[in-house]
C-alpha cells in the first residue's frame, strides 16, 4: 500500500510532456492486453502420501477433494485474476484429522469513471504454520495440522486523479480488514510462554496531493500533500494513528532526472490498552491463548512524536518502462530511507525493487503486501498442499509480496526492509523470484503486558521463486519452492528457517482432464525446538469445466 502513497507523488514530478506521454502509453498498453473474460472451475481428486523425516518417522495417507475456480477479465481501463479454492482432506487413519481449508487471491482494478477514477481491490485466503515465537514458514506439513492458522484478508479503495487548470490532483484511499485464526497448538520453548498471536485488524489510508509540473507555471514543479494511516489491532486495543501534511518542490536537472525534495508536519501516536489480570496481577489469557484486553483501563501510550519531518532525493526516469526513486529524510523521529525501481524491458517481464520504512501492523503488512500485487496473474499453488505459495505468475506488479508476511505477533510495529522480485514470460516459460529483508521494531506502553517488547526488533529474509514450463500441448511441469529465516529479537527465542520445495508433472488426459504427479519437501529447523521435516508424493485428476 505504501507504494500507492509514494506514486501519488511520482507522479506529479515528471515533466507535463513526459506524463502526458506515458498516460498515452498507458492506454495503448490497455487496449493492446485486452484479454476479455476467462472463468475456468475445476473439480480435483488426489492421493497424497507424507513421510516424517524428522523428529519422528510417521508415514500417512489422506485422500484430497476440492473445487475451485481461476478467473480473469481484462479490458481498457479495467483489469482482475483471481484464484478461489475450498478443499476438503480426508484422513484414512486417526492419525490425520478430516479438515476443511479455503484459500484463494484475488486483486482487481475496476474503472469507475474512464482511467480517472478507478476502484482498487484484493482478497486473500491462505494458512501458514506457527510457532510459539510468531514465526511463521509455508509449505505442507501432513498430519500435523494444529499447528497451522488460517487467515484472511480484504481491502478496496478509489484511486482518482484529475487536472485543475495547470494542477494535477490526485488522492487515493484504502480500508482493508484481516483475520487470523488461532491455531489449535503451538510449539514453544522451554521456560518460555508463546506470544500473543494476531487476532483481526482493520487498517484505512489516505493521500491527497496537488501540485504543478515543472515548466507549465513555473520552471520547477510544487506541490502540497496530506496522509493518513490508521490502524485498529483488536489485541490489546491496540491503534496507530498517524497524519501528516507536506509541501514539495521538484527541480529538473535533465530531461530524465530531478531532484526532489519537501517538509512538513507530522503527528503520530501508538497506544493500547493492557490486557486484564488475575488477583495475582498476572495477566489473562483467553480460551485460543490471546490476552485479554482490560476494557476498563485507560489507553497507554506507547509511542508518539510530532513536529518537522522532511526528504530529499531523486528521480530517474529514461524511459516510459524504467523509473527509479531514492529519498533520505526524517521521519517517526529519526533518519528514514525509501525508494523504488521499476523497469519493464519488454512486456513479458518486470523487475522492481522497493525500500520502504512505515508504521505497521501484521493487518497493514497484508493489506500492503495484496495492494502491490499486479492484476493480471496465475496463482502458483504447491502442488502437494493446494495452498498459496509466496509468489503468483505474473509480470506486473510485486508478484512475491506474500512471501514477507513474517511474524504473526499482534504487537504494532515500524517496518522497515527492501523486497525485489522479477517476473518473467518467455515461449513455453513463465519464472520468477522474489527475496528481501525485513525488520520489525515493536511498540508497546510501560507498565502492560507487552512492555518487555518494546524496542525489540525481529528480522526476517525470505526466497521465493517458481518456474512453469509447458513441455507440448499436452503436458508441462512446475517447480516452486520458499526459504524463510526468522530471528526473533526477544531473549531465549531462537533463529527459525522455514523451507519449502516442489515439484509437478501434468498431462492432458482427454479434453478438460488432467493428470498430476507431484513431490515435496516441507520442513523448519529451530534452535530451541525440535526440527521437523517432511517429503509428500501426490497423484490425483483435475476436471476443468
Amino acid at each position: 500500500m505504501r507504494m500507492i502513497f509514494t506514486s501519488l507523488a511520482l507522479l506529479a514530478a515528471l515533466p507535463a510532456t513526459a506524463l502526458a506521454q506515458d498516460i498515452d502509453n498507458a492506454e495503448d498498453d490497455a487496449t493492446d492486453t485486452n484479454r476479455g473474460v476467462a472463468i475456468a472451475p475445476y473439480i480435483e481428486a488426489a492421493q497424497v502420501v507424507t513421510a516424517e523425516l524428522e523428529p519422528g518417522d510417521d508415514v500417512v495417507t489422506y485422500t484430497r477433494a476440492a473445487v475451485g475456480v481461476d478467473a480473469g477479465f481484462g479490458g481498457r481501463y479495467s483489469q482482475g485474476s483471481a484464484s478461489l479454492r475450498y478443499e476438503r482432506r480426508i484422513g484414512w487413519d486417526d492419525d490425520v484429522a478430516d479438515t476443511d481449508t479455503v484459500s484463494g487471491i484475488a486483486r482487481a482494478s475496476l474503472a469507475v469513471a474512464g482511467p480517472a477514477v478507478t476502484l482498487e481491490a484484493g482478497g486473500l485466503a491462505s494458512r501458514t504454520r506457527v510457532d510459539g515465537d510468531g514465526s511463521t514458514s509455508l509449505g505442507d506439513f501432513g498430519a500435523d495440522d494444529d499447528f497451522t492458522s488460517q487467515f484472511y484478508s480484504v481491502y478496496a479503495g478509489p484511486s482518482a486523479r484529475t487536472q485543475l487548470g495547470a494542477a494535477e490532483v490526485t488522492g487515493a484511499y484504502r480500508i482493508g480488514y484481516t483475520r487470523v485464526e488461532s491455531p489449535d497448538a503451538v510449539l514453544v520453548a522451554a521456560d518460555a510462554d508463546p506470544v500473543d498471536i494476531f487476532d483481526e485488524a482493520v487498517t484505512q489510508n489516505a493521500a491527497v496531493r496537488a501540485g504543478l509540473a515543472p515548466d507549465t507555471v513555473l520552471p520547477v514543479g510544487v506541490g502540497v500533500g496530506a496522509g493518513w494511516n490508521r490502524q485498529d489491532v483488536s489485541n490489546l486495543d491496540q491503534r496507530i494513528d498517524d497524519r501528516y501534511v507536506r509541501a514539495d518542490v521538484t527541480v529538473p536537472v535533465s530531461p530524465n532526472v530531478a531532484l526532489v525534495g519537501g517538509v512538513g508536519y507530522e503527528d503520530v501516536e501508538v497506544s493500547s490498552r493492557d490486557a486484564l489480570r488475575d488477583d495475582e496481577g498476572l495477566p489473562i489469557r483467553g480460551p485460543v491463548g490471546r490476552f485479554i484486553t482490560d476494557e476498563t483501563q485507560p489507553r497507554t501510550i506507547a509511542y508518539e512524536t510530532d513536529g518537522l519531518i522532511w526528504d530529499v532525493g531523486v528521480l530517474w526516469r529514461p524511459s516510459r518502462r524504467t523509473s527509479a526513486a531514492a529519498t533520505v529524510g526524517r521521519r517517526y523521529g529519526s533518519t528514514t530511507y525509501y525508494g523504488s525501481l521499476a523497469y519493464a524491458p519488454n512486456a513479458r517481464s518486470s523487475l522492481n525493487v522497493s525500500v520502504y520504512d512505515t508504521l505497521n501492523s501484521f493487518g497493514g503488512q497484508v493489506v500492503g503486501a495484496l495492494d502491490e500485487l499486479g492484476t493480471d496473474f496465475d496463482a502458483f499453488r504447491n502442488p502437494i498442499s493446494g495452498d498459496l505459495g509466496g509468489c503468483v505468475l505474473g509480470v506486473e506488479g510485486d508478484n512475491c509480496a506474500l512471501a514477507r508476511l513474517g511474524s504473526l505477533r499482534s504487537a504494532v510495529f515500524r517496518n522497515r526492509g527492501v523486497s525485489l522480485s522479477y517476473g518473467a514470460q518467455s515461449g513455453r516459460l513463465s519464472y520468477g523470484i522474489g527475496t528481501g529483508y525485513d525488520r520489525r521494531s515493536f511498540f508497546a506502553g510501560d507498565d502492560t503486558v507487552l512492555a518487555a517488547l518494546d524496542g525489540v526488533a525481529d528480522e526476517t529474509y525470505w526466497l521465493a521463486a517458481y518456474a512453469a514450463r509447458q513441455l507440448d500441448q499436452r503436458s508441462g511441469v512446475n517447480l516452486g519452492g520458499s526459504l524463510s529465516l526468522f530471528q526473533p529479537g526477544a531473549d531465549g527465542l531462537g533463529d527459525a528457517l522455514g523451507y519449502s520445495l516442489s515439484a509437478a508433472y501434468n498431462r492432458t488426459l482427454l479434453d478438460g482432464l488432467a493428470g498430476t504427479a507431484a513431490v515435496g519437501l516441507d520442513g523448519i529447523s529451530r534452535e530451541d525446538l525440535p526440527d521437523y521435516s517432511a517429503a509428500s508424493a501426490l497423484v490425483g485428476l483435475r476436471y476443468t469445466f
